[in-house]
Formats: C-alpha cells, sequence, structure tokens
C-alpha cells in the first residue's frame, strides 16, 4: 500500500512539475482546442517590444536648397511623380526570390606503418648464460612494429527555394537617404497559420518602376518563413523531451 501511494505522490509531483514547467502556454493551447487560430492585430512595428531604430555609418547631411518661386511643393503628389515609396510610411512589395543549393564532400585518408628490427638475436651472449637470467635478458635489442591510419568524410546537400511577395512599410529614412523596411503577411489556412517575415534596408534606386523590390537587393536582409497551428506542433517535440535535450549531456 506504502508503495502504490509514493507512486501515487511522485506521478502528481511530475505532472505538477510538467504543468509548471509548460507555463501559460499549455493553459492557452488547452483553452484554444477547437478554435481557429487568431490572427494578430495590425500594429505599429515601431512600438513593438524590442524594436531599435536601425544605426549605420552615416555621411554629413547636406543643407537642401528650395527655390522660392517654384511651381510645385514639395511633398505633394502629382500625375507625373514618382510613385515608388521613398518615405516614412510608404508602402512597396518585396519580392522574395530565394534559391540556395549546396553540394559540399569532403574525404581525408591517412595511413602510417613502422617497423624497427635490429636482428640481433643474442644479446651480450645471452645463450652463455643459464637460468634464470635468460628470462629477464632480451632477445633482440629492439623490436617496434606500429600502425595507424584514419579516414575521415563529411559531405553536405541542401537546396532550398522560396518564390512569394509581401508588401512591407517604410518604417525609417536613413540620412543618406536609403529606407529602412518591415513587412509581415499572415495566412490561414484551417487551423494553420503561416507567416513571412521581411525586413531591412533598401536603396530607392533599387526600387522598381512598378514599385516592387526584389529581395537579393535588400541589404541586412531578415526573412521568415514558418507557420503556427496544429501540423506545427505536431511536428515539435513535446516540451519534456526538450528540456531532456538540453539538460542531458549524453
Amino acid at each position: 500500500m506504502s508503495s502504490k501511494l509514493n507512486r501515487i505522490v511522485l506521478t502528481a509531483a511530475l505532472l505538477a512539475t510538467g504543468a509548471v514547467a509548460s507555463g501559460c502556454s499549455a493553459v492557452d493551447r488547452l483553452a484554444a482546442i477547437g478554435e481557429r487560430p487568431a490572427l494578430t492585430a495590425i500594429e505599429n512595428p515601431t512600438t513593438q517590444p524590442g524594436y531599435k531604430p536601425v544605426q549605420m555609418p552615416m555621411p554629413k547631411p547636406e543643407a537642401a536648397s528650395y527655390n522660392a518661386n517654384s511651381l510645385w511643393r514639395n511633398g505633394s503628389r502629382a500625375f507625373f511623380k514618382d510613385q515608388r515609396a521613398h518615405q516614412v510610411g510608404d508602402i512597396l512589395t518585396v519580392t522574395v526570390n530565394f534559391t540556395d543549393k549546396a553540394n559540399i564532400a569532403n574525404e581525408t585518408q591517412r595511413s602510417r606503418t613502422n617497423k624497427e628490427d635490429t636482428g640481433v638475436t643474442d644479446f651480450i651472449g645471452a645463450k652463455t648464460i643459464t637460468n634464470p637470467a635468460t628470462a629477464v635478458l632480451p632477445g633482440r635489442v629492439l623490436t617496434a612494429d606500429s600502425t595507424s591510419s584514419s579516414d575521415g568524410k563529411g559531405s553536405v546537400q541542401r537546396q532550398e527555394n522560396l518564390q512569394t511577395s509581401v508588401a512591407a512599410v517604410v518604417t525609417q529614412l536613413l540620412p543618406n537617404g536609403n529606407l529602412v523596411v518591415e513587412g509581415k503577411q499572415e495566412i490561414r489556412v484551417n487551423f494553420e497559420v503561416r507567416e513571412l517575415i521581411v525586413a531591412g534596408i533598401v536603396r530607392p534606386e533599387d526600387i522598381q518602376s512598378d514599385n516592387t523590390i526584389d529581395s537579393s537587393k535588400i541589404a541586412q536582409a531578415r526573412i521568415a518563413y514558418g507557420g503556427r497551428g496544429q501540423i506545427t506542433d505536431v511536428q515539435q517535440p513535446r516540451y519534456g523531451q526538450q528540456v531532456l535535450d538540453v539538460l542531458l549531456p549524453f
């Protein structure tokens, strides 16, 4: 009876530990059973936790000159004016075209064999000395054999392909005219949400006439593509296994 009670107490303790380790995440997941994943509300990226303005080396700013009698007003929209993104709050389309393929194979082999033999079979007249001295004296002055070999192989095969588009918002205008952009797209299909995040620094000259830019021309590019939902949850190991993977040294 005592052993059974101990097992019950141990099981309860393990369950309590697991509940504490999972925290509010497990509670939220239990509350969301049968519900579709909620989409994130549209928010200002600059007010999000962890947001930091981009700091880059900039040339000295140059004073702008204006014509007092000009017929055109700075900042006004016109039919013939360039409609590409150029200031904070403007929107441009980022074409994500990421294709990466790597195939690397390395092999190193090494082998060495050594053998030393003096060929001297009678050490200081060992044959003329009776036992037990003959058991102590060596039959040869020096005999040594050694063999070593090593064989190392390594290979890397990787192929990635991502093609999509996402609208990004200009969040910052750098002193040299470059634009800091950030865009996020969420698509929900049944009980799975796919997320695409793009951020980086764009040069206005690289923006095409249709207000699009290729992801390969974005400096400091940060592109993330993933998801959350039932399928992603099944693909992840349980939190207990993740804890053991971190703590176990073998």
